[in-house]
This record gives structure tokens, sequence and C-alpha cells, in this order.
């Protein structure tokens, strides 16, 4: 350890002599500069020589000299002055900040404090009070504390189901989406696109449209629902959403009534009809969608429909809508939910959890305008649609084939990468891949996608620069596994992740 000691002693020696050297010359400059005895010993010596001009000169350069001195300082105080104002302003915009941040919560909760307003007044925004001067919050005869829900039952109470009738296939259905948009809403969409968006609907009931700004992810959840005749509910995502309450809403004990979201009012809505529902829940990512989200993620993987069914309210009223079972919901089977997500310092990040259990769909560039023929509206029946996804699981199953190389896959990233993509995604390998075939697409296509965009994400968890090494190896085994040039989404995820390291 000495002659390890003295090595680095002496390779380093002349970088810190280096500084001393600047440091002791910076001092020795200053201290000349500001020494006063010198000044006055040249006076002294040459004090007998200056005599006429020679004192003229003398107290030029006396003024001169204190001139000098004299813009040395001014500029040492306008910098400590520079600094110390400059320090005052961030200190400023720090407040600002946190006084903006203290504002944003007040009116969150001048917001909240509004709405409870709003429900204790009558039709012409008045408080009702009972005879000893309290405020009543009690229901009236035959109200019902579920006002929406309630009102839904009313508004189909002498409804006769449309009879739907349906005759295209997953690819029309497709096209006539696609055509649709571009014709009617000058919306344009790469059919790729579109096959990717429609097949989704067969394996997951979330769906998570993600890109750069401006390339039209909340657009396509909108023009979608206008498709199907059936208008997309929009539910703006907030940074204050943080329990299930944001999506089926809460039971206001004070007032006696329950706070309905217009998402809760169309999944209630839902269970009468056999059309399509889309709820769209714009910018997602702006709260954590775990906080949320969680209590139906949870639920919609259960494989039993029947246990999809979420609790509103511990007991019965009378005057509850007629389709709550004991004061719990049933989650409709005909609704899906369509996420947006910008990656920015403003969200969240997406954890792996809400990956595993949602279809992402990345959506990076802008289609070129195309002409299309002029396409109508079409209503969609719920059961023909499942039945065509069930159709194509049929006529267009994943091989054999297919699954073992899954499984090879499988057990490579392990041994590789110590990291295993599970049951869960091979079930939606089952019913993603099918429908997208019978959209137009390619099988390898859609498994090339699904292992980019479900598989090789989860590397961005891992130490990247320890598997850096790996990833030539694994694109070599994907075009050995599946063909070369068989899986493009892959292999150029994998080299921008190796770019990134």
């Amino acid at each position: 350890m000495n002659v390890y000691g003295e090595f680095f002693t002496k390779f380093m020696e002349p970088l810190f002599e280096g500084f001393l050297t600047i440091v002791k010359g910076i001092g020795e400059g200053l201290g000349q500069i500001f020494n006063i005895v010198n000044y006055i010993t040249v006076v002294q010596d040459y004090k007998s020589d200056l005599t006429g001009i020679g004192m003229v000169i003398l107290i030029l350069s006396i003024i001169f000299l204190i001139a000098i001195f004299a813009i040395i300082f001014f500029l040492i105080y306008r910098a400590i002055r520079t600094f110390i104002r400059y320090r005052r302003n961030v200190k400023k915009e720090d407040q600002l900040i946190d006084e903006i941040e203290v504002l944003n919560n007040e009116v969150l909760k001048l917001k909240r404090q509004n709405a409870k307003f709003a429900e204790l007044t009558d039709s012409e925004g008045n408080i009702e009070y009972d005879e000893e001067g309290n405020i009543k919050n009690e229901l009236k005869a035959g109200e019902s504390r579920f006002f929406k829900l309630s009102s839904v039952d009313k508004k189909f109470s002498d409804y006769t189901p449309e009879a739907i009738n349906n005759n295209f296939t997953l690819e029309q259905f497709c096209d006539m989406f696609r055509n649709y948009s571009a014709s009617k809403l000058k919306l344009y969409y790469d059919i790729n696109l579109i096959r990717l968006f429609i097949a989704s609907f067969a394996s997951n009931k979330l769906i998570i449209l993600e890109g750069i700004s401006g390339t039209g992810k909340t657009s396509l959840a909108y023009a979608f629902g206008a498709f199907v005749d059936n208008e997309t509910t929009v539910a703006s995502v907030q940074p204050s959403w943080r329990d299930s309450t944001e999506i089926f809403g809460y039971f206001n004990e004070f007032t006696k009534k329950f706070n309905e979201t217009e998402i809760l009012e169309k999944m209630y809505e839902a269970q009468y009809t056999d059309e399509v529902y889309i709820t769209l829940l714009d910018e997602m990512n702006i709260s954590r969608v775990e906080y949320y989200f969680a209590e139906m993620l949870s639920i919609l993987e259960l494989p039993n429909k029947k246990d999809w069914v979420v609790e509103l309210v511990p007991n019965v009223w009378p005057g509850d809508p007629v389709k709550l079972d004991e004061g719990k919901l049933k989650i409709p089977e005909n609704m899906w939910y369509v996420g947006t997500i910008n990656n920015d310092d403003s969200t969240f990040m997406i954890t792996d959890k809400v990956y595993d259990r949602a279809m992402p769909i990345a959506i990076d560039d802008k289609c070129q305008p195309f002409s299309a023929p002029d396409t109508e509206a079409v209503k969609v029946s719920f059961k023909y649609f499942q039945n065509l996804f069930e159709e194509a699981s049929k006529n267009y199953p994943v091989t054999d084939e297919t699954l073992e190389k899954i499984a090879q896959l499988d057990r490579y990233v392990i041994d590789h990468f110590r990291l295993a993509f599970g049951n869960r995604i091979v079930k939606q390998l089952r019913e993603f891949v099918p429908a997208f075939v019978a959209c137009g697409g390619d099988e390898v296509a859609a498994i090339d996608y699904l292992i980019a965009h479900k598989i090789l994400r989860k590397f961005e968890q891992l130490n990247l620069a320890y598997i850096k090494d790996e990833i030539d190896g694994l694109i070599n085994y994907l075009e050995k596994l599946f063909g070369t040039g068989k899986t493009p989404e892959c292999k150029a995820y994998l080299l921008r992740l190796k770019k990134t390291i």
C-alpha cells in the first residue's frame, strides 16, 4: 500500500502544485497591487528630483492610482451586489412557487367546498333550513340518493333495445373506422395503428396510448366513440386524484346523497344496452394510476365476469337505482378504458404493474392525409364485436410452434437477464395475436409488437450498464427464432435502449 500511496502522491503532485501556484500567484498579484508601502517608498526615493512638472506628474500618478483602486472596488461591490440580488431573486422565485402550490391547493379545497355548498342549495341557489334553523340534509320523500343513476333508470324505463345488425369482419371494421376518421373527422391514421388499436380490445380492457404530443392519442379514442355512434366519455385526470372515488364518486354523509361521476353514470347506462362504450382517461399519468385505478385493475383481471362488482354503498335505501345489487355496481363488460399518457417532468411513470394489465400502443408519428371514401358511423353490437374476437381465436390460433418459440424466449430472458414475463402476457398473446391477424395483420408482426412493448419494456427497470453486452445477443437470438428481419420492433427498441447506456 505504501508503494501505491507514493505513486498516487507523485502522480497527483503536479496537479495540486499547479492549483497552489495559481492561488499563490493571484494572492501575490493582489498583494502587490494594493501594497501602499511600495508606492510610498517610490515617492520617497524620487521626492528630491520631482520639482516643477515632476510634481504635476506625481499628483496625476496618485490620482490615476486612486481611480484604478476605485474602479476595482466598484467592480467588486457590483459583483457582490449582483450575487446578493440573484440569491434574493432565487429565494423569491422559490417562495412564489411555494405560494402558487399553496394557492392551487386552496383552489381545490374551495372547489370541493363549492360543490358541497351546491348540494345543499335548492334550484334557486338558496340553502334550505328546517324549523330549528339547521340545514336540511335529509332526502325528500321519493328522492333517490343517486340522482344521475336514477335519471338513467327513468330514461330507460320505457326503452326498447334497438336491433343492431352487424355483418362486417374485423378487417372490414378496421378499414371502415380508418375511412370514417379521414372522411368525416379529417383525422388520419396508419392502418397498422388501427389494427393494433382494434386488436387490443380482444385482450385488454385498459388500452394505453403513449407518445409525443400532437400525434392524435386523444383524438383516436374520441374518433372511435364517434364511429360506433356512442360518444366517448372523457375524464381529464387531475393531479389531485388520489383514490377510486375519482372514478366512482362517493357518498356524502352530510347531504345523504351520492356524488356520482360521469364515468359512473356511463357504467350504469352501459348495463341497459348492447352498445360499445369507451371511457377516455386523458393524461392518466398526471396522477399516479395506482391511486385511482388500482381497484379497477384488480376487478377487470378477475376471470369470472360475475365477480366484476364494486361496492358503492354498504346498505340499501328505498329509491336506490334498480340495477344496484345491495349497493354494488356491476362493472359493464361492454366498456373499455383508454388512457393517454405523456412522459415529461410533470407526470408520473407508469409502473410495471399497470403495463402488465394494459395494452400499450406507441403513437410516435403522424399519418399523412389521404383520400378516403365517404364512410358513415356504424352502431356496433357488443355481442357481435365479442363474437368476432372469439371467431378470430378459433380461425387464427397462435400455433404450437410459435408458443414454443415464446417459451424458448422466456427461458433465454431468464438466463441472460434474470427476468420472466409470466403467464399473463402469454394469455394476452393468445387473444391479441389472432385478433390482429383477423384485422388484416401478420402473426409475426403482432408477436414482434407484443414482445417489444410488453416484455422488452421491462428491461428499463434493470441496470442498463449490466445488460449492455447482452443486447446484441438477444437481437441475434430473436432473428434466429423468428427469422432475419421479422422482428423490426424488437430490434429498434433494443438498439434505442443500447444508445441510452
